[in-house]
């Protein structure tokens, strides 16, 4: 009974309205923790590599935060979960801008035709720029009148790119960190993505299956 009243009154806490701007400025506080550390000398010896390094990392935690939205929502049962996930998505899209500048300021100096050729000559860089530029569109269409515009079933459609996006930034992850031989990060995240999809690939099938079921009792009803 306590634990009923718990999550209940966790529930109507999600719905309060301060709760938004709260997770907006706690999404924020990594990109201020790592400002911070550059400006007063504790990001090492090269503080340009470790903003590049960081701000990419962080979009691909923001993307198992994203992917992790809607499992969290159906085991807790806790729909309110769902009203931050836009929110949550366009930080994803924030932080790749923001590890994309951090490249083409610290390590192009905003040579277009520079980062033009680098993007081309190196797999990992062409990968981690095709996950951004697939981004793009969903962070585009990350907003009502949009799905308006698009039909809920297009728009749902062209949002599952999230699911391809996720495989990419860990490519990118992976050959990032195959210069140095250290992939225990790689598999963290591997392993954390491959679960929430295959929660999906769970439910997708278990949908599948009770699809006939239904069908069937339809047409006995009919």
């Amino acid at each position: 009974m306590l634990a009923a009243n718990t999550a209940l009154s966790l529930k109507k806490r999600l719905l309060h309205p301060a709760v938004k701007p709260l997770l907006f400025l706690l999404c924020l506080l990594p990109v201020v923790w790592l400002i911070y550390r550059v400006a007063s000398n504790g990001a090492g010896a090269n503080p340009q590599e470790y903003l590049i390094r960081a701000t990419g990392d962080w979009t691909l935690r923001f993307i198992c935060i994203v992917l992790a939205v809607t499992p969290l929502r159906t085991i807790t049962n806790t729909p309110q979960l769902a009203r931050f996930r836009r929110m949550l998505g366009l930080f994803v899209y924030f932080y790749v801008v923001v590890h994309l500048l951090s490249y083409s300021w610290f390590d192009m100096g905003f040579d277009v035709p520079d980062i033009a050729k680098d993007i081309a000559k190196r797999p990992f860089i062409l990968v981690g720029f095709s996950a951004f530029m697939l981004l793009t569109p969903l962070a585009a269409t990350s907003f009502n009148a949009a799905i308006k515009a698009l039909g809920v079933k297009r728009w749902q459609l062209l949002h599952k790119l999230v699911y391809v996006v996720s495989g990419l930034g860990l490519l990118h992850f992976f050959w990032m960190r195959a210069g140095k031989n250290n992939f225990a990060e790689v598999f963290v995240y591997a392993a954390i993505i491959a679960l929430l999809l295959a929660w999906r690939v769970q439910q997708f099938l278990k949908k599948k299956k009770l699809q006939p079921i239904k069908n069937g009792g339809q047409s006995l009803s009919n």
